[in-house]
């Protein structure tokens, strides 16, 4: 399948990045330096992190033994290869012309940072804490003291992803498009708890996640918590889906309507607070727009692509979380972006994706209290709601 090597960039908002001027610089090692010692903001659009935040993560990888330098090559500007592909979604051609360097050796240092940032992924992945309500629960009069126990949120999206012929079957989703899923557990401040990516697109999302909740290294749900989940899932202990039964609002209610009962205000008080999966998802495509389209690299570093890209994510979120790309995301309402791709997580990756088909399982009475659970929430909103004591 031919790719184009000149793809530029989306456009978000009202940022657009520019494209690099090829006349500029002799050389890759040219380049970086001149993008290191410029301004902040080249940095922040050539390798998609501010300098300080790019530089610390040269030390983390070098203080590891996963990356050194090289006769020609430093750490430094393995790095900003990778970034640069990643976060402009360019092809190996295109990077070569600005690089100066051969298709092998632009290939070799991608793979080498790509399995570098895999190796320390998983410590970018916080779980949820059992304690204190997330701030952004606690401060809202919508969710407090109702979501008190809500952790996160998960979603699942499609990823397009570029397989052989004989492998397209299992991977076309029901739109006919080739994809990964890609489930993920977000939390509210636009960090990824957990991530599971490369399952086929034809999957169904109770599969994908008994996938999670059964393996390994399992997304694990604190005692007493939950997340919420969006239609496509049941709800069932440790996670809370809206009513099905009900008119499922995912925005604010037009023209001055007013919800006729708890279940409508719950499912919309649910959706608000579960945009926060829309958001993260926003900022990671928005910053990564690789993912936007299937890359021509080998299934494997397709799916690594996805968890090293949400790792990086979290990484930068913990050490800039004003960065402009989360700026744009942090509010309720945000840039459309396309919801045709898949969800995450950061697994042991295997040449053959399993596929089970067994789904969660729940004893029935296990069913009846995460039932009465979600009616209660249901049942104090409205209460609160009809009496004007909490805001819609």
């Amino acid at each position: 399948m031919e790719s184009s090597d000149d793809e530029k960039d989306g456009t978000y908002g009202k940022y657009v990045p520019r494209e690099p001027s090829h006349n500029l610089v002799s050389n890759g090692a040219k380049f970086v330096d001149e993008v290191l010692n410029g301004q902040n903001e080249r940095c922040l659009e050539h390798f998609r992190m501010d300098k300080h935040v790019f530089y610390k993560l040269c030390d983390i990888l070098q203080a590891k033994g996963l990356l050194r330098h090289t006769n020609r090559i430093k750490i430094e500007e393995q790095l900003a290869i990778f970034m640069f592909i990643i976060g402009h979604n360019l092809r190996t051609r295109a990077v070569q012309e600005l690089f100066r360097y051969s298709g092998e050796t632009i290939s070799r240092h991608f793979n080498n940072v790509l399995n570098a940032i895999m190796a320390i992924s998983l410590d970018f992945f916080q779980p949820p804490g059992s304690n204190v309500p997330p701030p952004e629960i606690l401060e809202d009069p919508r969710f407090y003291p109702y979501f008190k126990d809500c952790v996160g949120a998960i979603d699942g999206i499609h990823i397009p992803v570029m397989v052989g012929v004989d492998e397209q079957g299992p991977f076309r989703n029901k739109n006919g498009q080739l994809s990964q899923i890609v489930l993920a557990a977000c939390s509210f401040d636009l960090k990824f708890h957990y991530v599971l990516a490369g399952w086929e697109g034809s999957a169904s999302d109770l599969q994908v996640l008994n996938s999670a909740l059964t393996r390994r290294n399992k997304l694990h749900v604190p005692e007493g918590k939950y997340y919420l989940v969006d239609q496509k899932y049941m709800n069932m202990p440790g996670f809370v889906a809206p009513y099905h039964d009900i008119t499922y609002h995912s925005k604010e209610y037009p023209g001055g309507y007013h919800p006729q009962d708890a279940k409508e205000l719950f499912n919309l008080r649910h959706s608000l607070l579960r945009n926060a999966t829309e958001r993260t998802f926003g900022a990671l495509k928005a910053r990564f727009p690789i993912l936007l389209s299937a890359p021509p690299y080998p299934l494997q570093t397709q799916v690594k692509l996805v968890v090293a890209t949400c790792a990086i994510h979290n990484y930068i979120r913990r050490e800039n979380p004003d960065d402009w790309f989360f700026r744009l995301y942090e509010q309720d309402h945000v840039p459309h972006m396309e919801d045709s791709l898949p969800q995450l997580e950061a697994e042991q990756l295997t040449a053959n994706i399993e596929t089970p088909i067994v789904d969660v399982a729940f004893e029935t009475e296990e069913l009846e209290i995460a039932s009465q659970l979600r009616d209660s929430i249901a049942a104090e909103i409205w209460s609160d709601y009809i009496n004007d004591i909490s805001p819609m």
